[in-house]
């Protein structure tokens, strides 16, 4: 129990709470991050939690099974942003269907399995975005 009474939840939970008011801007955590950077600041933080959750995302749907398509890596750069100490970067993929054009993917990859160019990789249908993809790794369990 805590000063002000019972905090449901364990730490975890917590803080992915806190991540989610940060990335919104609202609440205490989400204010104060606001005022304290700018507004170019901000953007970056918001994209890190949000490559942040796309890959807790992955793993919900890998464990449920969700298809996923192999694609090519055409190129990769780094953004020069850090989740738990892996990279944030941008990803250009080809699938495997010859006529689609390149995606562009910016996501979290670990630091030591970042792929390279030529390298397949395994993307998995964005439930939240028809037509869009998220990054599932190399395939290769750790």
């Amino acid at each position: 129990m805590g000063i002000f009474g019972k905090r449901g939840g364990n730490r975890e939970e917590r803080a992915a709470e806190i991540a989610d008011k940060v990335a919104s801007g609202k609440g205490f955590y989400g204010r104060a991050t606001r005022a304290f950077l700018g507004q170019e600041d901000f953007a970056r933080v918001q994209e890190s939690i949000g490559a942040y959750k796309s890959v807790q995302e992955v793993q919900q749907l890998l464990a449920a099974g969700a298809p996923t398509v192999p694609a090519v890596v055409v190129s990769l750069a780094d953004t020069g942003q850090l989740v738990n100490h892996d990279p944030v970067v941008d990803l250009v993929l080809r699938t495997s269907a010859a006529t689609a054009d390149p995606l562009t993917l910016r996501t979290v990859v670990s630091k030591l399995r970042i792929p390279r160019p030529g390298d397949q990789v395994l993307l998995i249908a964005d439930p939240s975005r028809p037509g869009g993809y998220l990054y599932a790794g190399d395939g290769v369990a750790p």
